[in-house]
């Protein structure tokens, strides 16, 4: 809002003491990755050489150790240390670069490291650095705590070492992500276009999804023949200083916790929880109040995407055209985030994760309370999934009990729509094309491949992919296998035993059996539309995978095999619902013919493409609509992202992918707090 005012002088200017009774917002500030020139000044000023806390107003940790607003240092975990005489002097200074630096400390006076190993503790950051890197060379494992939290760290040259760290980490087959110690190294290995550049080099730090150079491939241990890195450049001091004594090129950087549970944050906790795991245990003294994950970001059509959000982005809102006062909105099961509303501010937490382990749902709890209290919010409204088993969901069902608030349930798909609307401040009608793996339909089956006629009060379902049998449940979803057979058997039906396909010949007979049973009887076998299984199932009868060993494993191998330069795609038969009989006849076909997979692949992703952009097609006709959004984890596929945003551009339509949030369900509370703005405005809540 801008407001004329007339001239007044001032003739003086003071700094006053915050008042903390104000229950105007204020924002907090993301972590910042160390500037450049607390960098130069790491190497010359005698009071912060080498000192591994440097920062300044342009730099260092911010939401990670607020624990309360306004932000002054006594609200924060930098209370514990007094700040000396000369730190005094240049936090008092009006023309120093640290003038109310709420982190500013030296070596005299802040926070400090240890590395312990074995029966040894090592002190002082020189000694440090030079026994990390020396254990980090020889392949030993170490728990690092970072900014947000503690990290599991081990040399990626070092394959025995990255394969230990599989195995503490229970992780068999996802992808780590690397730091690399420069630009130019990493250069070596992958692609960097100019966009990807500036999200490496830019004050966020995110992990970047960057595309290998051919033979330069990380090693099997690291990305698991993905053909692609999660790459990132230091962020913190300590990361700058120890890859100036390391002799190797690059570290495995994962998240400091076990399984699935939330990135450590306690020293304590994480000796407790990593004795025997880990080799060297690197702590620092001061809490972390707020712990962050890396983020994830991956640029598609030359523009960054956030994948995952939370250090360098959380807790940054998002500016809405409604007013969102009091709005609660609890995301959903996977990837989940939080989200409230403050006047025309949506304020989306940091990553949560997948709800279904307790100790991340109890990261969730513990974190809305803190948001609670550090944005003065009070919910007047909750807003959930449709989904009735989500914790989320039960979660706002007991919050709305509680507080005696009414609660909203917003269609999966639909949030997913309007997450992208409100980030670009649409509010009419528009081509909603929602695709992902799982979502609470209003008919009572699993949705995934939604086409919707949608503005922020509500939707109409135009079109979506035919419903096919989902066999075990969740199971499938962890066996790709169970898709491929349910498919084959829809088109060929018993037949499908007989066609010379490996795919088919690896079955486990009784296990088959055991599937078909369930699909001719309907037990255990709900009904889905998912895009996301139908990657799954040509994954899977490509032998690509039949089994995964993390989410959406299936549909990420499937993309990184395209051939590139293929132009053609397979059959399909457009309308309600959108069927893909004659295409999986042409894939069984192709494979028979001894085509590849990596071209099967390519005309599959052009054939979804094709689906995509005739039923959006039919829509324009059908409702005089030009805006097309684009949501759901589908649209994290480059490939299909990229076809598709040109196939329509081409033909005039106006098309909106998501940015700043997340396409996957880490975006889906925005669009549910939006909604519920939206209806509650019009009185239809």
């Amino acid at each position: 809002v801008i407001t004329e005012t007339g001239y007044r002088e001032w003739k003086d200017f003071s700094i006053v003491k915050s008042s903390v009774i104000s229950e105007e917002i204020t924002e907090v500030s993301p972590d910042i990755a160390v500037c450049r020139e607390c960098l130069a000044d790491l190497e010359k000023q005698p009071r912060r050489k080498h000192y591994p806390f440097i920062n300044c107003t342009h730099c260092g940790p911010r939401f990670s150790i607020v624990r309360d607003l306004p932000y002054d240092r006594n609200r924060t975990s930098m209370n514990e240390f007094p700040m000396c005489d000369p730190c005094r002097e240049e936090y008092s200074d009006i023309h120093d670069r640290r003038f109310h630096a709420q982190p500013i400390a030296c070596l005299d006076c802040g926070p400090e490291y240890e590395l312990q190993t074995g029966n040894k503790t090592i002190k002082g950051t020189d000694e440090i650095v030079r026994h990390l890197a020396r254990l980090l060379e020889t392949g030993k494992i170490i728990a690092f705590k970072g900014m947000g939290g503690f990290h599991l760290a081990c040399s990626a040259e070092d394959e025995k070492a990255v394969e230990r760290l599989r195995k503490i980490k229970n992780r068999e087959g996802k992808p780590f992500a690397v730091m690399y110690g420069s630009l130019e190294e990493l250069q070596n290995v992958v692609r960097i276009s100019p966009a990807e550049k500036k999200s490496l080099l830019g004050w966020r730090r995110p992990i970047v999804l960057l595309k290998d150079l051919p033979g330069k491939e990380n090693r099997e241990s690291v990305s698991r023949g993905l053909g692609t890195t999660g790459a990132m450049l230091p962020y913190m001091p300590i990361h700058h200083l120890l890859f100036k004594e390391l002799k190797i090129p690059a570290i495995v950087l994962t998240s400091g916790n076990l399984s699935d549970e939330p990135i450590l944050i306690d020293n304590k906790k994480a000796a407790q929880k990593l004795k025997g795991k880990a080799d060297g245990l690197v702590v620092y003294n001061r809490d972390i109040e707020n712990r962050t994950d890396d983020s994830v970001v991956k640029i598609m059509a030359g523009k960054e995407r956030v994948l995952r959000r939370s250090r360098g982005y959380a807790p940054s809102p998002v500016r809405l055209g409604l007013n969102a006062e009091g709005i609660w909105a609890a995301g959903a099961e996977l990837t989940n985030c939080f989200c409230i509303g403050k006047g025309n501010l949506a304020f989306l937490s940091q990553h949560i994760g997948d709800l279904k382990n307790q100790e991340t749902f109890d990261f969730f709890t513990e974190t809305v309370g803190k948001f609670e209290r550090l944005f003065r919010f009070s919910p007047e409204m909750a807003v959930c999934d449709l989904h009735p088993q989500y914790l989320a969901t039960k979660y706002a069902e007991e919050v709305s009990g509680k507080r005696k608030i009414p609660l909203i349930r917003v269609q999966h798909h639909h949030a997913h729509i309007a997450s992208c609307m409100a980030e670009h401040g649409l509010d009419e009608k528009v081509i909603g094309v929602a695709m992902d793996g799982t979502g609470y339909g209003d008919d009572g089956k699993i949705w995934g491949a939604e086409f919707l006629v949608a503005d922020l009060c509500g939707y109409e379902r135009f079109s979506h992919f035919e419903y096919v049998p989902l066999p075990g449940g969740d199971l499938a979803i962890e066996e790709p296998w169970r898709m491929g057979i349910v498919w084959l058997r829809k088109i060929y039906g018993e037949d499908y035993r007989k066609l010379n396909l490996r795919f088919v010949k690896n079955l486990d007979r009784k296990k088959s059996a055991v599937i078909e049973k369930m699909i001719e009887t309907g037990i255990n076998c709900p009904e889905v539309s998912s895009a996301g299984r139908l990657f799954d199932a040509v994954a899977a009868i490509l032998g690509i995978c039949p089994v995964a060993s993390f989410q959406a494993e299936a549909p990420m191998r499937l993309e990184s095999i395209i051939e590139p330069g293929v132009r053609d795609a397979y059959p399909f038969l457009p309308g309600n619902p959108v069927r893909f009989g004659p295409m999986i006849r042409a894939m069984v076909h192709d494979l028979t013919r001894k085509t590849g997979p990596a071209r099967i692949s390519a005309r599959f992703h052009n054939t979804v493409i094709s689906a995509i952009f005739e039923t959006v097609k039919a829509m324009s006709s059908a409702y005089r609509l030009d805006k097309v959004v684009l949501s759901g984890g589908t649209f994290q596929n480059r490939y299909l992202t990229e076809g598709i945003l040109k196939k329509l551009t081409r033909h005039g339509f106006s098309v909106y992918l998501q940015e700043k949030v997340p396409p996957n369900d880490g975006g889906l509370a925005l669009g549910q707090l939006a909604i519920a703005a939206k209806r509650r405005t019009q009185g239809c809540v």
